[in-house]
């Protein structure tokens, strides 16, 4: 192995060990709640940290934007969850997210939408639920109101506007079920 590539791999465990350490001093006394062996590496935007709640040995890699606002705001996150970087999670109406799911990166999760006639102006359009042992692959987009049944899969790119039965695959814009 080359020293540039030896160098580069030292790089990204630093981050890591740097999330761990930022994750135990600073996010486990802002968030709601930051379980044992969680993560955070690196985010871009906290918003409403008190009402983030992250389970036991959670990843979430760098570059992640969550947010909550609003009364009803709030996002739970399950234990065992591992999310790519660029996760962005915004949040008027709850997000629920289960255990053990796997987010790849560049993905959005939102239960928010603008408005029509202010487009600065952002509504919530229904809570998102997230089951156990989903699967979210690369660059997609979960909108507000939709429902993720346990062991789904959603293809990547995919825009899912409307629930996703349990242990289904679903792919396309808008998302449906492909198997």
């Amino acid at each position: 192995m080359s020293p540039i590539s030896t160098m580069l791999e030292k790089l990204a465990g630093l981050r890591y060990r740097r999330g761990q350490l930022m994750t135990r001093l600073f996010y486990s006394r802002g968030f709601g709640h930051v379980g044992r062996g969680a993560v955070v590496i690196a985010p871009i935007m906290l918003q409403g940290v008190k009402r983030i709640h992250i389970g036991d040995g959670t990843l979430i890699r760098d570059g992640a934007w969550l947010a909550t606002e609003g009364e009803r705001g709030e996002l739970h996150i399950g234990h065992a969850c591992h999310f790519g970087h660029r996760l962005h999670v915004h949040s008027i109406d709850p997000v629920f997210i289960g255990d053990r799911c796997v987010v790849a990166d560049n993905v959005m999760i939102t239960s928010t939408d603008h408005q029509r006639g202010n487009r600065h102006a952002v509504t919530g359009k229904g809570e998102v639920r997230i089951g156990d042992d989903v699967f979210i692959g690369q660059n997609c987009t979960v909108l507000g109101g939709v429902t993720i049944g346990d062991g789904a899969t959603v293809g990547a790119g995919a825009v899912v506007t409307k629930d996703v039965p349990a242990g289904s695959v679903v792919g396309g814009i808008p998302a449906r079920v492909i198997g």
